[in-house]
C-alpha cells in the first residue's frame, strides 16, 4: 500500500460539486488493474456499504494491496469505474481525484507512518496542515480524538516514547481527524500481540458505531475477522461470484 502522506493544499479546479447520491460509500464496477504485462486485478465488482466493517482477505500476491489502493483513491483503474458516494470518479481531473481522497477517506498504514519529531497531537493534525485546513477548532478536535482512543495523557509524546499499540492509536486518530466517510486500514494488527489486537479491533468497532465511519481492512489475522460485518476473499486478482455485495 502506498504510504506517502505529504499532499499539498489543492488549488481550485473545475470539477463538479460533490453531491452524495448513493447508500454505498464506494462501488467498483468491472474494475481491472494492470501494470505492464501483470494483471493485478481482473473485472472486480465490489459494493462497500455505508457503515460496514469489511475485510479483504487472501494470500500474498492475491491483489489485496492493489484493491485497497483503488478503493482509497490512491490509484486509478486500468478499466472499469469507481464510484464514491454515487459519483463516478472517471470524470474527475487528477486534482479532483486527490481532493475527494482528502475530503472523504482516512488511512491507517501498517507501519503507522508517524513523523518521529512530531508529538502525537501534531501527527494527528498533520493531514489538515498539509491541506491548509488547521484551526483552533480542529486542534480541539485532535485532542478529543486522542482522548477518545485512550491517549489522554500522551498528547505531547513523540512516537519513540510510545508503545506499538499507542502509536497505532495515534494513527487511528489521525485517520479520523478530517471526519472521513471511509477509513482504509492495511494489516492493522500485523505487529500487535493478542491483547493489543483485540483492543485495537474493539476500538475500530466502537468508532464504527459511534462515528458511523465505514472501515475496509486488509488482513491475514484470523483474530481480527470476528469483528467484521463482512469478509471478501481475493484469489489471483479476482473475487468469487456473490462476494460483491
Amino acid at each position: 500500500m502506498r504510504t506517502d502522506l505529504q499532499e499539498p493544499a489543492l488549488p481550485h479546479v473545475e470539477d463538479p460539486p460533490f453531491a452524495p447520491t448513493h447508500a454505498s460509500v464506494v462501488r467498483l464496477k468491472g474494475v481491472s488493474r494492470t501494470y505492464g504485462e501483470v494483471h493485478a486485478l481482473a473485472a472486480i465488482d465490489l459494493d462497500v456499504a455505508a457503515g460496514e466493517m469489511l475485510a479483504i482477505v487472501g494470500p500474498s500476491g492475491s491483489g489485496k494491496t492493489t484493491l485497497l489502493n483503488l478503493i482509497g483513491l490512491l490509484d486509478k483503474p486500468s478499466t472499469g469505474e469507481i464510484e464514491v458516494l454515487g459519483e463516478p470518479t472517471s470524470r474527475l481531473t487528477s486534482t479532483g481525484y486527490a481532493r475527494r481522497r482528502q475530503e472523504l477517506i482516512g488511512f491507517v498504514f501498517q507501519s503507522y507512518n508517524l513523523i518521529p519529531v512530531l508529538s502525537a497531537l501534531d501527527n494527528v493534525l498533520l493531514p489538515l496542515r498539509l491541506a491548509g485546513r488547521t484551526s483552533a477548532a480542529q486542534s480541539a478536535r485532535a485532542r478529543e480524538l486522542l482522548d477518545e482512543v485512550g491517549l489522554g495523557g500522551h498528547h505531547h509524546k513523540r512516537p519513540e516514547q510510545m508503545s506499538g499499540g499507542q502509536r497505532q492509536r495515534v494513527a487511528i486518530a489521525r485517520a479520523l481527524i478530517a471526519q472521513p466517510q471511509l477509513v482504509i486500514a492495511d494489516e492493522p494488527t500485523a505487529s500487535l500481540d493478542s491483547e493489543n489486537t483485540h483492543a485495537a479491533m474493539q476500538l475500530f468497532q466502537r468508532l464504527n458505531r459511534t462515528h458511523g465511519v465505514t472501515f475496509v481492512f486488509s488482513t491475514h489475522d484470523e483474530r481480527a475477522l470476528r469483528y467484521m460485518t463482512r469478509c471478501v476473499r481475493l484469489s489471483d486478482g479476482q473475487l468469487p461470484a456473490g462476494d460483491s455485495h
